[in-house]
């Protein structure tokens, strides 16, 4: 099975075309990513219409480029997948409509993907992962443990109650003149810093849900910076540590809340998994290590440049449903929110932000 994918939910312009076997492995055939921060740089962050129409510029391009590498004719395909939805909607709407295009010219059954349930199955493209398994699902705008049952069968055990991780790291990389994008430069400046320096919160420790908060510890940084202004070198880098070591202790206490909450539900994981942008975090995916390893579970990680959005997911996501004979029409709508799980509820709180509500 021979699928191509495309993914314009943000600013990543991404086509790739993926071959699953009848056994349920994968192979990448080519995936290329087109980033668009040099656009986004001097805004401080991504502005949907000028991602939007850098998606419309670059592709037609790029689909071209990744059935060359991949040496596959449009006869060949077995589905065409984009991204439908959750994203900033311009972006969205390029990359679906484009694949229904193909669809439609070369007779070819066209799979509307949920992005999220890519980043969900992401690792089935590149281990033999059985379900079920739990998934910290970690990005700019998501912050979620999620039960992976199946295909198409997801149930979310918790979520952020404001800020995602990576729009948190963002936004204290801005406040602290990081340059954007902030994530990695948080990461990098952290690695230079004293994170015993700065007694910031561990933000929902102890709760027994498993859900995240972020917003009162960004509020703790801005303080701290503010009561030290100027800003020094070596402040900016012990704030970015004290700041990710507090990121990193949350974390570690709510995943444990969430495998607990996961094994009374439906038995052991066969593994935990991350995936998103932020997983490509390498402080973060080392704590996940040894989270894993208290659950007595495995921990499975993508490579990182699956972590962050491409289009290999999207084609991914696709084969797994076109395997199980899903597929969808002509008039299937792209959408600015998507639940992963639809028996999902925002928690009390949530300000209703970029989570895919």
């Amino acid at each position: 099975m021979l699928v191509l994918g495309i993914e314009t939910t943000c600013d990543e312009t991404a086509a790739a075309v993926i071959e699953r076997q009848p056994d349920g492995s994968g192979r990448i055939l080519s995936n290329i990513v087109h980033s668009q921060i040099s656009d986004h740089a001097p805004y401080g962050g991504v502005v949907p219409e000028i991602a939007a129409r850098a998606h419309v510029d670059l592709l037609d391009g790029l689909i071209d480029r990744a059935m060359a590498e991949a040496g596959v004719g449009y006869a060949e395909l077995s589905g065409v997948a984009a991204a439908a939805g959750p994203g900033l909607i311009g972006g969205v709407i390029v990359g679906l409509t484009t694949a229904k295009a193909i669809a439609m010219v070369h007779d070819t059954p066209l799979i509307a993907v949920n992005h999220l349930e890519a980043h969900a199955l992401t690792p089935r493209l590149t281990e033999p992962l059985a379900f079920p398994y739990c998934l910290f699902l970690v990005s700019g705008g998501h912050t979620q443990i999620v039960a992976v049952l199946g295909v198409g069968e997801y149930v979310r055990l918790g979520t952020t109650v404001d800020d995602a991780m990576g729009e948190a790291f963002d936004k204290v990389a801005k406040m602290l003149g990081l340059p954007y994008p902030g994530g990695p430069q948080v990461e990098r400046a952290a690695a230079r810093g004293d994170p015993t320096r700065f007694d910031f919160p561990r933000p929902m420790v102890g709760r027994p849900e498993p859900n995240f908060s972020l917003s009162g510890l960004k509020t703790a940084v801005r303080n701290e910076a503010s009561r030290l202004l100027p800003l020094e070198e070596q402040d900016i880098a012990d704030l970015c540590a004290g700041f990710q070591a507090a990121v990193l202790a949350s974390t570690a206490d709510r995943l444990k809340v969430g495998l607990r909450i996961f094994t009374e539900r439906f038995g052991p994981p066969q593994a935990l998994v991350a995936a998103g942008g932020v997983a490509s975090n390498q402080a973060i995916r080392g704590a996940l290590e040894a989270i894993a390893k208290k659950a007595g579970t495995v921990l499975l990680l993508p490579p990182p440049a699956l972590c962050t959005d491409n289009g290999a997911m999207i084609a991914w996501a696709g084969a797994e449903r076109l395997a199980l004979g899903i597929s969808d029409g002509l008039d299937a709508a792209p959408r600015a929110r998507w639940l992963l799980d639809a028996d999902a509820k925002a928690p009390a709180g949530h300000k209703n932000s970029r989570a895919g509500y």
